[in-house]
């Protein structure tokens, strides 16, 4: 696992040390993992048994991660919501 772990740092040498010549690169990606944490923690403990089924799951992941990509980039939530109800949801932007 260690030489593993190393040869794949070696070959993806540019990515990983993105962030110290594009400074709208993160350094670590903790943003990505709070989003991740709320349905395992919060939510296992609001709703017994979690979803009923894979695609309620899917669904609801999706849903969190168009709003949580719309809130980095500033876009007002409700006003995003607004318009994907009435047929029309703001994309978000591509790097």
């Amino acid at each position: 696992p260690a030489y593993n772990l190393i040869e794949r740092l070696r070959t993806h040498r540019d990515e990983v040390l993105r962030f110290v010549t594009d400074l709208r690169v993160p350094f670590d990606n903790n943003l990505a993992e709070r989003d991740l944490r709320m349905p395992k923690l919060k939510l296992k403990q609001k709703v017994s048994g979690g979803f009923r089924s894979t695609e309620g799951a899917e669904a609801f992941a999706t849903v969190r991660s168009y709003l949580s990509t719309m809130r980095k980039q500033s876009v007002d939530i409700y006003q995003a919501l607004v318009l994907t109800f009435q047929g029309q949801p703001p994309m978000p932007k591509l790097a």
